[in-house]
């Protein structure tokens, strides 16, 4: 195009002085689009060739209303030659592009309706491009990568698209199908042309398409369509898990419109499973993209991925009223969307699994995972300043989708369940296709009152980072009853901060255990334990409902210690398990005297919740903590109790559980002497039917361990795999897994390619293996190399992959060089961004701890 000026003549002609765009969308130039824009119309026509590697040419008219002449800011962050034309109000105009921007000068618009049609050639960052099939997806701000747009999430616009693709692929959108070609289009032989009615309005960030070779599963539940795409080619699998998937929408469809009083409001329901998806889902409105293989269920999937899929399955449904119908209005508030969604989940699921202790559930789906990150140097509030998008994707992490739902539950006991739904409603009636702050909710709940300050509560729990220690104070009386029972807030950033919370500290006795209620802010005398006998244990967080360190007394970590597999109550005995794995990071619980309690305790525990999280605590003392010499030393006992437990478990999910425990930390050679065997179909393991994915990852945890036919299986395990996207997956993954070290530097020097990152979990596959603490030695090379590359990583990449990436390398490095070369690292790049900082002191914070204990 040959309209482009400089800059400064655009500004010359500009009626209104303004700031040139700079890179990204910064929150000044998103607040004065937000003055001067309104009544966004997007007309959009994609033409999709079948070779990935060919260009999309596409075209766009853009449809809205100004008060009066104003400069327009686009965001499309292409070279200019991807600009082929552009006509504002039917005229050539000339524009700058500048910074990732097109700005089309004031003195071409008008007060009222303005259209601007762009030809131009879409960006590939954000389509997902594959050999047979491609996905959108552009949260936070990434539609600005495939289509010039508003790329905000508080200037909502309608969307009309039109998708030309190859005759043989399906298509699908957030609108309905509203008209289709089956005969090939004239332009494009082979190609046909499909049309979707025009949605409701959206931020850019929830429009999305798909397209490709999908196989689609329609089904009707309570008078609604639902239309499940898919591309998993083993059919029983498919007949295996297709009813309770359209079941689970069904159900979280119903709840959410009985709980916020407003129908379904996007009108078809499809959703789209896809490989190697980078979330577990993501919400776009009417067509919702899952990971297909957190849906497609083995037949050993255990307890926990049923739980999972139905949580994801509500958490994606419940965005369709919170985060799509009222939005935020800026990304610091990206929190609340995540919050409602998982909150709303944990509600959801329980008629659905009656069966299940969905008070233990929400402890375990949540707490650890907050802790995670809230015990380091790298937690963070849940709401966040944020002056530009492009830096939007680093505010997604187990802070907003962990931490924030146990604050979001603190918060529903000072209002109760009613106040909290009717003022749900509020505000969901009261922004409707609109956008809405955290104050705005705050306000609706202060004007309904129950004598509690939210605005002050949220001060604390949301807009400050870390969590408080809370110890217990028992005083006896010369009868050895309780005198007195206190339990004390402190905050170990040293900021006086108090956190106030409900809790439940529960009394432990041989035959009983009482739970009392306790309203914590700072300290809390527990008048009603007064004259109660002397227990034998006291667990501050009974019920599961407080957060933060409780540092456990002397009498208690040693009844945990020696009994913790008598106390009777399944949640106080899950959070009893939680508490003595954070009072082992403290240096509280020797990691050996722990992996002692947990391999005497596991065969005794009979809820499967607890059996998966003390497995994983157990894998992750055995690895991150024990020095080499000393898993050599345990192995055995290990193994033999927890092939025990798979014999002894009565149900195949419990199975499954014990067998991936066993299988992540096999060492000896008649461990892995079985383990090959199942792998290669000589030995089964009665009521246990492996998977095609069960049977890839038994290949890769043979070949890290360095076999000397480690080769051989990754070859024949690549000649078995049936599914195509599983076997590129693998096929990717494999040289991470060599037993050469010159190979193993290839893998990881390509992930420098942004092309050969495009597919984010395989890279994270790859990292894992690269970084086994069987590697530990060879692997401390790629640590300064990998947080080089983080700014790239978050440029380049989607939203948790940052995060993601500086786990997979530091998650279990243990040495105390490797630790040296992290913090080397961080006084070395000043420069580094805040946010960018807090992964990586986050992701390494069990390295530092390990390392001093080492």
């Amino acid at each position: 195009m040959d309209v482009i000026i400089a800059w400064a003549a655009v500004l010359a002609a500009a009626s209104v002085s303004t700031l040139p765009p700079g890179r990204g969308i910064s929150e000044s130039l998103a607040l004065e689009r937000a003055q001067t824009i309104q009544s966004v119309h997007y007309g959009l026509t994609f033409h999709i060739p079948e070779r990935k590697t060919d260009a999309i040419h596409s075209s766009e008219v853009l449809r809205f209303s100004l008060r009066a002449p104003h400069r327009v800011v686009l965001d499309f962050d292409q070279p200019r030659e991807h600009v082929l034309e552009i006509r504002v109000n039917g005229r050539a105009v000339e524009i700058a592009f500048l910074e990732g921007h097109l700005v089309v000068p004031s003195s071409a618009t008008k007060a009222g309706e303005n259209a601007i049609r762009i030809e131009f050639i879409a960006g590939d960052e954000s389509l997902n491009r594959n050999d047979d099939f491609l996905y959108t997806l552009f949260v936070p701000a990434r539609a600005h990568l495939a289509f010039p747009c508003f790329d905000q999430p508080n200037l909502k616009g309608r969307y009309q698209l039109a998708l030309e693709i190859p005759e043989s692929w399906q298509a699908v959108s957030n609108g309905a199908e509203s008209d289709r070609t089956d005969e090939p289009t004239a332009s494009a032989p082979g190609h046909r042309m499909v049309v979707f009615a025009e949605t409701r309005p959206l931020s850019t960030y929830l429009f999305a398409f798909a397209a490709g070779k999908f196989q689609i599963e329609t089904a009707v539940r309570d008078g609604r369509t639902f239309r499940m795409f898919h591309r998993e080619n083993d059919a029983a699998k498919v007949a295996r898990n297709r009813d309770a998937i359209f079941d689970l929408h069904a159900r979280a469809l119903s709840w959410l419109e009985d709980y916020t009083g407003i129908p379904y409001p996007w009108g078809k329901f499809d959703f789209v499973l896809i490989p190697s998806f980078q979330f577990g889902g993501m919400e776009h409105a009417g067509a919702i993209f899952y990971n297909a293989s957190s849906l497609m269920l083995d037949e050993s999937a255990t307890q926990n991925q049923l739980l999972g899929r139905a949580s994801v399955i509500s958490h994606e449904t419940s965005h369709m009223w919170f985060g799509d119908l009222v939005t935020m209005r800026w990304f610091n508030d990206v929190w609340m969307k995540e919050v409602m969604a998982n909150f709303m989940a944990a509600k959801i699921v329980n008629p659905s699994f009656p069966q299940v202790n969905h008070a233990l559930r929400f402890l375990m789906e949540y707490y650890p995972a907050a802790y995670d990150v809230d015990r380091t140097a790298g937690s963070n509030p849940i709401r966040q300043e944020l002056a530009n998008l492009n830096e939007a994707g680093t505010l997604y992490g187990n802070i907003i989708y962990d931490k924030a739902p146990i604050a979001m539950r603190q918060l529903e006991l000072i209002t109760g369940e009613e106040g909290f739904r009717d003022g749900l409603r509020d505000y969901l009636h009261q922004y409707s296709f609109g956008n809405a702050t955290w104050l705005d909710l705050v306000r609706i709940l202060d004007e309904r009152g129950r004598g509690t300050s939210i605005a002050a509560w949220s001060r604390a729990w949301i807009e400050m980072r870390g969590r408080p220690e809370i110890r217990t104070a028992l005083r006896l009386d010369a009868a050895s009853r309780i005198a007195d029972l206190t339990l004390t807030e402190s905050d170990p950033l040293k900021r006086g901060l108090v956190w106030p919370q409900r809790l439940q500290v529960a009394l432990g006795y041989a035959d009983h255990i009482e739970k009392l209620d306790v309203s914590l802010d700072g300290r809390a005398e527990v008048l009603k334990a007064r004259g109660m006998k002397q227990p034998l244990y006291l667990i501050p967080n009974g019920a599961g409902l407080g957060y933060g360190l409780f540092l456990l007394d002397d009498m208690t970590r040693r009844y945990l210690m020696e009994h913790i597999e008598n106390i009777q109550d399944a949640l106080t005995r899950g959070s009893a398990w939680v508490d003595l794995w954070e009072n082992l990071l403290e240096g509280r619980v020797a990691p050996g005297e722990f992996l002692d309690v947990a391999s005497r305790a596991l065969p005794l525990e009979n809820d499967e919740q607890n059996v998966q999280r003390v497995l994983g605590y157990l894998s992750r003392a055995f690895w991150q903590f024990l020095p080499q010499s000393e898993r050599a030393a345990r192995a055995p006992a290990l193994e033999r109790m927890l092939r025990q437990g798979i014999g002894r478990a009565y149900y195949a999910s419990e199975k499954s559980a014990w067998f991936a425990a066993f299988r992540g930390v096999a060492l000896t050679p008649e461990g892995l002497a079985w383990l090959r065997r199942v792998w290669r179909r000589e030995e089964r393991i009665a009521g246990l039917t492996l998977a095609e994915t069960d049977e890839i990852d038994m290949a890769m945890e043979l070949a890290v361990r360095g076999l000397p036919d480690w080769h051989e299986i990754l070859s024949e395990e690549l000649d078995r795999i049936q599914n195509p996207d599983r076997k590129a997956r693998f096929e990717f993954v494999m040289p991470a897994l060599s037993d050469d070290a010159a190979v193993r530097e290839q893998a990881f020097q390509r992930l420098r390619t942004v092309e050969n990152r495009r597919h984010e979990p395989w890279v994270l596959e790859s990292l894992h293996y690269l970084n086994h603490p069987l590697r530990e030695e060879s692997a401390e090379k790629f640590i300064r190399p990998s947080l080089e590359m983080l700014p790239e990583i978050q440029r380049t990449g989607d939203i948790f992959f940052p995060a993601r990436w500086t786990e997979a390398v530091l998650g279990y490095q243990r040495s105390p060089e490797a630790a040296a070369a992290v913090r080397s690292f961080l006084a070395k790049t000043p420069a580094l961004s805040e946010r960018l900082r807090w992964d990586v002191l986050a992701s390494a914070d069990d390295l530092f701890r390990a390392s001093r204990t080492k």
